[in-house]
């Protein structure tokens, strides 16, 4: 694990926010002189903290598409079974994300599809497709309140 230092945080912050902010700009909101500010965020990308650029999309707004949450138990809890099931989430489209969880339920997935309908043919899909789950539960996302997946949390 990388050691991050107030400077490192600065700059990670920043670029959540704004990845297409230029070096000398970056390097006057973290408070350093451009050189070693751009060093840091080579040595970010260089062990990964930093994975990438990306722009930011609207899916949802943009084709009228339906964000869904749910959340997954499996019947069997066996490494070959959560790796197929992973393996599934990794290959289907509409799963945008997908997080293994402790506690009540195994997986939570962000779905998004173009309307229930096709959510619903999704998730028939999947258990036909006989990947181990063993029930499942759905929300329908009616607003989102906040959604900053990228950004660095405010303690230190």
């Amino acid at each position: 694990m990388i050691k991050l230092d107030r400077y490192d945080i600065a700059i990670l912050r920043v670029l959540a926010r704004d990845g297409r902010i230029t070096k000398s700009k970056l390097a006057e909101e973290v408070n350093l002189s451009i050189s070693p500010t751009w060093e840091r965020v080579r040595k970010l990308e260089e062990s990964g903290v930093i994975k990438g650029y990306r722009a930011e999309l609207d899916w949802v707004g943009t084709i009228n598409a339906s964000r869904i949450v749910v959340e997954v138990t499996l019947a069997r809890h066996t490494e070959r079974d959560m790796r197929r099931f992973e393996e599934a989430m990794q290959a289907a489209p509409e799963v945008v994300q997908c997080y293994a969880t402790g506690g009540g339920v195994d997986y939570v997935l962000h779905v998004v599809s173009r309307d229930i309908y096709h959510y619903q043919r999704f998730i028939d899909s999947l258990l036909v497709g006989e990947i181990g789950i063993e029930r499942y539960f759905t929300y329908i996302v009616t607003k989102v309140v906040k959604s900053m997946p990228d950004s660095v949390p405010e303690w230190e």
